[in-house]
């Protein structure tokens, strides 16, 4: 994009219009700096995968924490970060470098920054990856996961609102269905992006748009910030740098994020010398369900549990401590991998799904998403929320019974293969039944569960009442199977506290930075090995925010 004479008629080229994207250009823009937006997707897709996210955000010290008798510091969730991350190696530099100013962050300026762009939050702060083993091990010691009021989109909107009134004062323009392919170094820096243009396309948000070129571009900037997400919509590439120590990668597998997202713009910037780093280290759930009205192909939703429900392996063994719904999402995985199979189940009651089950997205969220006090109202309602109850019922891998036998026949039916022995089932199911005679048991999961109930949000909307699972009063029974879904990729390209691009050694590739799940939102990966949660979302944000503003101060 040049005047006559080849005059630079931008100040910055920003490649993808997701969260990271949008809060770089913001920060430009609101300095007074011109920028491009460029993405291949068309204008209905305007804020990626952020829009369909459940809004969740990493806080410590919050005054929503305090008003619930949480006391958090930054200094105990450095301790949980560190205890999950695993960081090991001279290519955690720049990550652990990141995750500690990401802390200070989430500990500091991140609120009020966000209250001052008109975010609020729900006022009950859920408690995820509990962890369940040491307290130098992986998790959070406290509830931290701070609802956006809103979800998704709501955390979008101060974004676009300020963007919208930027390109209205000539200072952004979106440009979408624009598909980059080469950015070009000139004296070592990247001065060009170059692509096609695809023809236009009515697709719905996340669905597939055509990939037709019609045309091709070049533009031309000093500053160009890479913001173009990771692999999780790109199964092929997920199983090629599946680490080995989660096992092998699954044959079937669930997606919970559109296919565009394919990480096609990490290989074109190592080609101009952007070093990827921590390329095996991905976050992939493993209570992934078969959306019953899909949008994108494979399209999956992460059931969010609650910790009461009865898991077992896919030959109805049950899994080990501390492998509870929502305690550790990445040793369920790599343990579910070595069971040789693709495939886990949940066994639990009605009254389990009414209190415990929520499910991730913002579609999934009609209540919090359209900030409608009424339809929350009805969560203390008896009944599974309206979006949860229609997955028991037209969910694909769903499956009720009146009776624990008529129940594993149903199982084994859904899969086509009779893996499920009735008299293993019943075992497993009585023998946890049996520890609910007392207060107190020898079995870990009946612990967690309690300990869980003395948090008072959790007894009261989010753990059910320890119960039988074989208790008529209950039922029915419910049996869901659960698959690998993918999400988030951890590794990305490396870079430094400025979001300037690395290439292998110290020196940053003038005019380059990234942000988002391309750069491991920060540094090539600041979450280590494992994340705590609340903090892809917020990774977007710091390294938006972090890059836009460096690079304003570079245009300065």
């Amino acid at each position: 994009m040049m005047s006559p004479g080849g005059a630079v008629a931008a100040d910055a080229i920003v490649v993808g219009a997701g969260l990271a994207g949008l809060v770089a250009a913001v920060e430009l823009s609101g300095r007074g700096h011109k920028v491009i937006i460029l993405d291949q997707e068309p204008e209905q897709s305007l804020g990626g995968q952020a829009f369909w996210s459940f809004g969740g955000l990493f806080l410590v010290n919050s005054p929503e924490q305090r008003r619930l008798g949480i006391r958090d510091s930054y200094e105990l969730a450095w301790n949980d970060w560190l205890g999950s991350a695993g960081f090991s190696g001279a290519q955690d530099e720049w990550p652990r470098k990141w995750a500690e100013a990401y802390v200070a962050f989430a500990a500091g300026e991140k609120r009020s920054w966000l209250r001052g762009l008109g975010v609020s939050f729900f006022p009950v702060v859920a408690r995820a990856e509990r962890g369940g083993a040491l307290a130098t091990g992986h998790g959070n010691s406290v509830p931290r996961f701070h609802i956006t009021w809103g979800t998704g989109p709501g955390l979008l909107e101060p974004f676009v609102g300020r963007l919208r009134e930027a390109e209205a004062k000539g200072l952004v323009t979106f440009k979408f269905r624009h598909r980059v392919s080469a950015l070009t170094l000139q004296a070592g820096a990247v001065t060009r992006v170059q692509g096609e243009v695809l023809e236009p396309s009515a697709a719905e948000r996340g669905r597939p748009s055509s990939r037709k070129a019609v045309g091709g571009f070049e533009f031309h900037a000093p500053i160009t910030i890479v913001t173009s997400g990771g692999i999780g919509g790109n199964p092929e590439l997920v199983r090629e740098r599946w680490p080995a120590r989660l096992g092998t990668p699954p044959e079937e597998m669930l997606s919970g994020v559109p296919q565009h997202v394919d990480g096609r713009i990490l290989g074109i910037t190592a080609e101009v010398g952007g070093n990827v780093i921590n390329a095996d280290r991905m976050w992939h759930y493993t209570e992934g369900v078969q959306n019953h009205s899909p949008v994108w192909p494979r399209h999956g939703i992460r059931i969010l549990p609650g910790p009461s429900s009865l898991w077992l392996d896919a030959a109805g063994n049950r899994l080990p401590p501390p492998l509870f719904p929502g305690f550790d999402t990445l040793a369920t995985l790599a343990h579910i991998r070595a069971t040789g199979f693709d495939h886990t189940w949940f066994v639990l009651t009605r009254k389990i799904v009414e209190r415990e089950f929520a499910l991730s997205g913002s579609e999934q969220n009609p209540d919090l998403t359209g900030r409608s006090m009424r339809l929350l109202a009805k969560r203390v309602l008896p009944g599974a929320p309206g979006p949860v109850q229609a997955f028991v019922d037209r969910g694909p891998d769903f499956v009720r019974a009146d009776n624990l036998s008529e129940l594993v026949r149903k199982m084994n039916a859904l899969t086509g293969k009779d893996l499920l022995d009735p008299a293993r089932v019943e075992r497993e199911v009585r023998a946890r039944d049996g520890q609910l005679a007392n207060a107190f048991a020898k079995d870990a999961q009946m612990t967690a569960i309690r300990g869980a109930r003395a948090y008072l949000p959790d007894r009261l909307i989010r753990v059910a009442r320890p119960h039988r699972l074989e208790s008529a009063a209950a039922g029915p029974l419910i049996a869901v199977r659960l698959r690998v879904l993918t999400r988030k990729t951890l590794g990305g390209l490396e870079t430094d506290l400025a979001g300037r691009v690395l290439n292998g050694s110290p020196e940053p590739i003038q005019g380059l930075y990234a942000a988002g799940e391309v750069a491991g939102f920060g540094g090539g990966g600041m979450h280590g090995h494992r994340a705590l949660e609340g903090t892809f979302l917020g990774g977007c944000l710091f390294s938006g925010l972090r890059a836009g503003r460096a690079a304003a101060e570079a245009l300065t």
